[in-house]
């Protein structure tokens, strides 16, 4: 238990907005750190409430200007199989909130196709799948993202990896197609575990009190069957982000406000 503990770090603000601040600083240093070289950086985008405050707050972060965003490339943890222009399309959410306002190039931004664009949900996954190789990494057939961003579910689910189902499982697939979702809509793409976690940083960026227990399961190293997120786990770092409220059961000795 307290070896799994050690091995992830809590980053704790008052509020969803500080920490929305807070984490659009860090992720912009860390593409800076990345792409100075001349460095592609791959990026796992999340969706949610929290998702969108991150990548808002980065389109009006002081330093944003600094990025070459041409070495930038995006990409989705996961994606609702719905219409192009459905509001609970992760991609259209990103966009919105901040790739629309940047100058990246359309090929660096690659998204799960919609359910209007001509494929079903199994071709739509298997695509994506391809995608991923086209930027393989080593003997990977994916990217190895530098930042990867994931919510967290009060179930305790990431991406599209719900609890006790047969997604969170399944080790060699990149992207999987889901049915009968536990939370709408039922259709969806997601990556698997071995994706993400081939991630060199996960970012677990999480609010709320209702969010308390999946933290509390997480840190004390529950099975990833039953709660996914206690799955999770970058190559260098693996942060939890999170506000008061979700913090609420977690000891403070847990927490590292230096990072």
């Amino acid at each position: 238990m307290e070896a799994a503990a050690v091995e992830k770090t809590v980053v704790v603000e008052a509020t969803p907005q500080a920490l929305a601040d807070r984490v659009a600083d860090r992720f912009l240093a860390r593409v800076r750190a990345r792409t100075r070289n001349g460095r592609i950086a791959h990026i796992a985008l999340t969706g949610g409430s929290m998702g969108g405050a991150v990548l808002g707050a980065v389109r009006v972060h002081p330093r944003v200007g600094e990025i070459d965003w041409s070495l930038v490339h995006f990409w989705w943890g996961d994606e609702r199989f719905v219409a192009r222009a459905d509001a609970d399309r992760n991609a259209l959410q990103s966009r919105s909130a901040l790739l629309d306002h940047l100058p990246v190039p359309a090929e660096n931004v690659h998204e799960v196709a919609a359910s209007d664009d001509g494929l079903t949900l199994d071709e739509a996954a298997d695509a994506y799948a391809a995608e991923l190789a086209r930027f393989g990494s080593g003997d990977q057939p994916w990217p190895s993202f530098a930042v990867c961003f994931l919510g967290v579910g009060p179930d305790g689910h990431i991406a599209s990896l719900f609890p006790d189902r047969p997604e969170v499982t399944v080790t060699d697939a990149a992207a999987l197609a889901v049915r009968d979702s536990p939370k709408p809509p039922p259709e969806r793409v997601t990556l698997t575990r071995p994706v993400l976690n081939a991630s060199k940083r996960v970012w677990l960026v999480l609010t709320g009190a209702d969010k308390a227990s999946a933290l509390g399961l997480a840190l004390a190293g529950a099975s990833y069957a039953n709660v996914p997120v206690a799955g999770a786990k970058g190559r260098k770092r693996t942060v939890f982000f999170v506000d008061e409220a979700a913090a609420s059961e977690v000891s403070p000795d847990l927490f590292d406000q230096s990072y």
